[in-house]
């Protein structure tokens, strides 16, 4: 018996990165998932996505845990798709309890040369996004009377970044939708929070590599200064980060952000 045995957690963007380590996470604690996630190649940004192969292996290693997920394809940005998916959580497992909200993607763009495009899919799926998931899970929340959201902003979302001007824009919102949906909700004994990580060793930092013809080492330490001697942050990091903040252990956290940044913030 896990620590979060019995509870759903309804996890955006988790086919591979932080979402699917934090799927693994909470699954190892007990956990029933809903993996949500676009699995497929976007126009914007032009990196590698999740896959509908990728989700597939990420529900058998669920089971394998001992837990079950409901896959379910969709981007944050189409309501149908999303409420489709909360609907099949709930039908699957009768409860939604915890949602991370981690889809979102990333790109460089200087202000006088970015596109439309560029900046409306930023916002649209990082700020919006959250946004959208958020209602259509927060009723089953408030139905329980009780319940946590965890939004995955950035050390972007506490600071500006060069060529990242949308990106911390929609960071930023996701740091401010976090406090106002804190006080939101707290009649409803659901808990509001934000982590901020440093760079993550992910597929998105090599994909923003190729893309920059850099390698993956190089945009970690573009986009970082950690102040102890790492460039970047493990996935498992931050799911460690992830379960905590939904235990009880942080019963009394709401309206806070935590960071996972390697010090870089200190300085």
């Amino acid at each position: 018996m896990g620590e979060f045995s019995g509870q759903t957690v309804f996890i955006t963007g988790a086919a591979h990165g932080q979402g699917r380590a934090v799927a693994l996470a909470f699954a190892r604690e007990g956990a029933n998932v809903v993996a949500f996630d676009v699995a497929k190649q976007l126009t914007y940004p032009a990196y590698e996505f999740g896959s509908n192969a990728e989700l597939g292996s990420l529900q058998a290693e669920i089971a394998a845990l001992g837990a079950q997920a409901v896959i379910a394809v969709g981007d944050v940005r189409d309501d149908a798709a999303i409420t489709a998916a909360v609907d099949a959580g709930i039908a699957a497992f009768g409860r939604i309890d915890v949602l991370f909200n981690n889809a979102g993607i990333c790109a460089y763009a200087e202000i006088d040369t970015m596109t439309d495009e560029a900046r409306d899919a930023m916002i649209d799926i990082n700020l919006k996004g959250p946004m959208n998931v958020a209602r259509r899970v927060v009723p089953h929340l408030k139905a329980a009377n009780r319940g946590v959201i965890i939004n995955n902003s950035s050390v972007m979302g506490l600071r500006g970044g060069r060529r990242l001007s949308h990106y911390v824009a929609s960071k930023w919102g996701l740091t401010g939708l976090t406090k106002a949906w804190a006080i939101e909700l707290a009649p409803y004994n659901i808990r509001v929070v934000s982590i901020h990580p440093t760079g993550v060793n992910t597929p998105m930092n090599d994909g923003l590599a190729a893309m920059e013809g850099a390698t993956p080492l190089e945009i970690a330490e573009r986009s970082a200064g950690n102040l102890l001697p790492v460039p970047w942050v493990e996935v498992e990091d931050v799911a460690q980060l992830v379960l905590f903040l939904a235990s009880e252990k942080a019963r009394y956290a709401t309206g806070s952000q935590f960071t996972l940044d390697a010090g870089l913030l200190t300085v």
